[in-house]
């Protein structure tokens, strides 16, 4: 065999072999999506609801219409995250509309098939516990595996570029609305009650993704460094810097790419470098703070 045709051979065989990389990835993730929908319907229709409880949210103003009209709490989730499905697409990718639209509808089915089921506690304290920790957990997962099961950080995404709020204080100003809206429409102590199990969630969705900050600070090393930073320009829409590194073993002169990403968009970014070198080395990290440079402007396609 000539060199060119070796060359061709073990390329061949890398495709394949990411091939079936991509897919056993697929696979984990739509389980890990799956089974963080299903707690979330859990936490729901097991201790929240049957309790008049609510959490942040679209999910807090689901859970509010269902009382009011009697209608399942599956519904109303599905109709009001639908809208955010195609804001997500535009905003983050098709990657992540989907693996939401997948998220959405197992919830939207857990809910339905668990209403009948009686709720494990009438005592409102164990269910904002319990509650909390189950739903939490579940929004966690999904949010770990490129998915949302709420458009809240979606639409505070982007009303942060219109004013000078970022998207935490977006965020916790719009779940205190809906959690005092809580004690007109049930009373003030399941107002409280609501607090205690929103705040339980929020901390078990930190524990679960490891980290709640919005913004995520890169380090990428790789001999395929041109093409990485480029698909993060053109995929992502986020800038790139390169830097120069030696190897600390072989000496050689490395190309190290940074750059800072939002916690939705860490997925994607995970897929594009695994996609063009799977023996890239990542490292990814919390920021608590970005100022200056264009990171808040940027859109992403």
């Amino acid at each position: 065999m000539s060199e060119e045709q070796i060359q061709y051979v073990k390329k061949a065989t890398m495709q394949m072999q990411h091939r079936r990389m991509t897919k056993k990835a697929l696979l984990r993730r739509s389980v890990f999506l799956f089974l963080g929908a299903v707690l979330m319907s859990i936490g729901l229709e097991i201790f929240l609801v049957p309790n008049k409880i609510i959490d942040g949210g679209i999910t807090g103003i689901s859970i509010i219409l269902s009382y009011l009209t009697n209608i399942q709490v599956g519904i109303f989730l599905t109709l009001l995250n639908l809208p955010f499905l195609f804001i997500g697409y535009k905003l983050i990718g098709k990657t992540f509309a989907l693996s939401t639209l997948f998220s959405i509808l197992v919830m939207s089915t857990g809910t339905y098939l668990l209403h009948p089921v009686k709720e494990l506690t009438n005592d409102p304290l164990l269910a904002a516990v319990f509650g909390g920790i189950i739903l939490g957990i579940g929004v966690g997962m999904v949010i770990r595996f490129g998915g949302s099961l709420d458009g809240t950080e979606i639409v505070a995404i982007l009303v942060s570029k219109k004013i000078p709020f970022s998207v935490g204080e977006i965020v916790m100003f719009f779940n205190l609305f809906i959690l005092g809206s809580a004690g007109f429409v049930y009373s003030w102590d399941r107002a409280m009650y609501s607090l205690i199990a929103y705040f339980i969630a929020y901390k078990m969705i930190d524990v679960t993704i490891e980290g709640f900050d919005e913004s995520k600070s890169v380090w990428i090393i790789s001999d395929s460094f041109r093409q990485i930073g480029e698909a993060i320009l053109d995929r992502l829409g986020r800038g790139v810097t390169y830097l120069e590194g030696e190897g600390g073993f072989t000496g050689d002169n490395k190309k190290v790419i940074f750059c800072v990403i939002t916690r939705l968009e860490e997925a994607k970014l995970k897929s594009i470098v695994d996609e063009l070198d799977p023996a890239a080395f990542l490292a990814v990290g919390n920021i608590h703070d970005v100022k200056g440079g264009r990171f808040k402007k940027r859109d992403i396609h």
